[in-house]
């Protein structure tokens, strides 16, 4: 992957800004939400009541399928144009929902039919990258260029009109917190097999204390700044922006104990929102994108990889990534929501969907358990996430030509209050919902320290 100098259009963010505010029209007072739909007959979020003082009030959006979901197999040589083409579709959604800001009366005509061309021509981009480069792109991207403007809480096709409590800002809603004393105990592992490997290898990187934080994603977005459009706590490799490339991270230093890890892990930051902002209250990924509030750094960070309760694990390859969870699980639906949340003395309950409000003396805690099986080939995929898988969650084995890995499993510990009022950064249309949780991790483990960990692993000891 090499270095580019693509970067998104600062339209995006005064878009954001602009479509977020409450906007005078027609007859009455309308509230853009900044959300483009995933795909056809997912879940909508609900629409916030009428209040008495804004009858009349209607959450207006510009609903366009997601391109990027369908393109799961992209031939290597056209990576870089579908990249380049993806990126254009999101900055096209932002600089629409900015126009119709400006006058949300003349959406039809003034937006959403120079949109729909803007997008067939990006898609038309990416079909011909794909096929110049020998591959076959999908049948359905032909039918993905036009959006419709709709009134939110009518659905694509969910038929859910349920309604809640309108949101201050953008979210969470008092009903995203919930006691964890009041959660049943629900945590399910495989039983170890015969031949499982029992072991582990804990690597230590610090809990970002030095302050290491961007709003990109050099997974999803390379080369586009602000790619997140919400910021992220790093730990171990320091190199990491939109624009490091393989050798950049290679050669990056590290804040990881044993320098043979130079591997990256990053994760939405917490903030809590009392009113307290940080430096980035008018910047790209904090304010901007509507990202407020005091950043937590975590009490503790553990990171540590765990075996296969099915048989052995073989080294993962060098420079491979794994993206888990889904940062807009709110809009996409929960299938690829991974994260959990609970707090500690309580991590025999896990929550997906809410924050865990914590008892006196015990600690918020997020955790990730990452994909462990690998295709054998790939140290990447079109979509990020087809070359990794989940082991099965009653035996433990992976699926047919994968290969079982060391797992991640990351836990990140917060001394927060128990008030409904912290939350994660996220994309501004998923409102700091818990569901949108993800973790990203790319291997820069030198080959000798990955085989060592491999055996440590298989061994069934315990190492560092």
């Amino acid at each position: 992957m090499g270095r580019t100098s693509r970067k998104r259009s600062k339209l995006a963010g005064r878009a954001i800004a602009a479509s977020a505010a409450l906007i005078l029209g027609g007859g009455g007072l309308a509230v853009v939400n900044v959300y483009a739909s995933a795909e056809e007959g997912i879940e909508q979020p609900p629409a916030p009541q009428e209040s008495p003082e804004n009858s009349g009030q209607q959450l207006s959006t510009i609903d366009c399928p997601e391109v990027g979901n369908e393109l799961t197999d992209v031939p290597e040589g056209a990576r870089a144009e579908v990249d380049r083409q993806l990126a254009a579709l999101d900055t096209q959604i932002s600089e629409a929902y900015e126009k119709f800001a400006e006058d949300p009366n003349a959406a039809q005509d003034a937006v959403l039919g120079p949109l729909e061309e803007q997008r067939r021509a990006s898609i038309e981009g990416i079909t011909g990258a794909i096929e110049q480069a020998g591959g076959t792109p999908p049948e359905v991207l032909d039918g993905l260029a036009p959006c419709t403007l709709r009134a939110d809480g009518s659905g694509s096709g969910s038929g859910d009109d349920a309604t809640a409590p309108p949101v201050e800002g953008n979210g969470p809603a008092p009903e995203d917190f919930v006691d964890i004393k009041s959660v049943r105990p629900n945590v399910q592992l495989p039983r170890n097999q015969r031949g499982a490997s029992r072991g582990n290898f804990t690597t230590k990187c610090g809990t970002n204390e030095n302050g290491k934080r961007n709003p990109d994603n050099v997974i999803v977005a390379p080369g586009v700044s602000n790619g997140a459009h919400h910021m992220h706590d790093y730990v171990g490799n320091q190199a990491n922006d939109a624009f490091a490339s393989d050798d950049d991270l290679a050669n990056g230093q590290t804040t990881c104990r044993n320098r043979g890890d130079r591997s990256t892990y990053y994760w939405p930051v917490l903030r809590v929102r009392t009113g307290e902002d940080e430096s980035d209250v008018g910047a790209d990924g904090g304010g901007k994108d509507q990202n407020t509030g005091k950043i937590q750094t975590p009490a503790t960070v553990s990171l540590k990889f765990v075996g296969s309760p099915a048989g052995k694990v073989t080294a993962m390859p060098r420079l491979l990534r794994i993206i888990t969870g889904d940062a807009k699980a709110f809009v996409n639906g929960n299938a690829n929501a991974n994260a959990s949340w609970s707090c500690t003395g309580f991590e025999n309950r896990q929550l997906k969907d809410k924050y865990p409000l914590c008892p006196d003396g015990s600690k918020v805690v997020r955790t990730f358990r990452f994909q462990s099986c690998w295709d054998g080939r790939n140290t990447d995929s079109a979509n990020h996430r087809t070359h990794v898988a989940f082991a099965d969650p009653r035996s433990g084995a992976c699926p047919q030509g994968f290969k079982a890995i060391p797992q991640l499993v990351q836990r990140i510990v917060y001394d927060v209050d128990a008030e409904p009022n912290f939350a994660l950064d996220s994309f501004p249309e998923q409102l700091h919902k818990p569901v949108t949780d993800h973790g990203d991790f790319i291997n820069v483990f030198d080959a000798r320290l990955m085989n060592r960990m491999v055996s440590c692993i298989n061994r069934g000891d315990r190492c560092r």
